[in-house]
């Protein structure tokens, strides 16, 4: 059963969960037929009496009802991108946090969650940035403190500076720190950025968090050649609630920029 069985990654374990591991496990059929998928009768027997009654009702979609032990919306493009990989970046669509997370591949990613076909740590970095965050909540959509992240409105449009050898080695203690923090706290990841963001928080391991991107955003902005811009980094009010990020007339030219 194990070669049909896969963990199914939900934006909730990305924001929640300490190790943004899958908490579920989910039936995978990829594209096999109906007579190779009864080779593994405990599966389709489940998908038989759960899946297919749902299907069955199904008026709209003829191939939906027709091939009911299979996902309807498969996207492969997304499966076919990321094969290489073994980490790829994902957010979730809806959060407070608006922080992509590196996770494994060979994993089945839910619809609530934003899969970038990038595992480097430059990458990381400059979405981990007051630069995206800023560039986010200017472009998409809210939810009264969260974000209702949109790929197509904000990572598409987003001018990414050329990786350079800080942004690499700062995407990597990004990652490190924040995980031995979170690991070591059971934090999820929106409340180990509460605590970022929360400026009468001043436990030590948290502000060396701030402190990375801090430097973060430095050299965001060194790659985008703007070394002369004041960033003024600190906790400023934000459409969303008090932020760790750079000030308000640091944004504002920013985004102009």
């Amino acid at each position: 059963n194990a070669e049909v069985l896969q963990p199914y990654v939900i934006g909730k374990d990305l924001n929640q969960r300490p190790d943004c591991s899958a908490s579920r496990w989910v039936i995978n059929f990829r594209n096999l037929s109906l007579v190779l998928a009864e080779e593994y009768p405990d599966c389709i027997d489940i998908i038989r009496r759960k899946v297919k009654p749902e299907r069955d009702r199904n008026r709209y979609s003829q191939a939906a009802r027709e091939r009911w032990w299979l996902f309807e919306r498969s996207r492969p493009e997304l499966y076919e991108a990321i094969e290489c990989f073994g980490q790829v970046l994902s957010i979730s669509l809806v959060s407070n946090a608006v922080m992509p997370v590196r996770v494994p591949t060979g994993q089945i990613f839910a619809h609530k969650c934003a899969v970038f076909a990038l595992e480097d740590f430059a990458s990381l970095a400059v979405l981990s940035s007051s630069a995206h965050s800023a560039w986010t909540i200017r472009y998409t959509s809210t939810m009264r403190t969260d974000i209702n992240y949109s790929p197509s409105d904000v990572f598409l449009t987003l001018p990414r500076p050329v990786p350079s050898t800080d942004l690499v080695e700062l995407g990597e203690e990004l990652d490190r720190k924040r995980r031995e923090l979170m690991l070591g706290r059971s934090w999820g990841l929106t409340t180990c950025y509460h605590h970022v963001h929360d400026p009468d928080d001043h436990d030590g391991a948290v502000t060396n968090i701030r402190d990375i991107h801090a430097a973060i955003d430095e050299a965001v902005m060194r790659a985008y050649g703007w070394e002369d811009l004041d960033l003024k980094i600190g906790h400023h009010p934000t459409k969303i609630g008090i932020r760790w990020t750079v000030g308000k007339e640091a944004r504002f030219e920013l985004l102009d920029r």
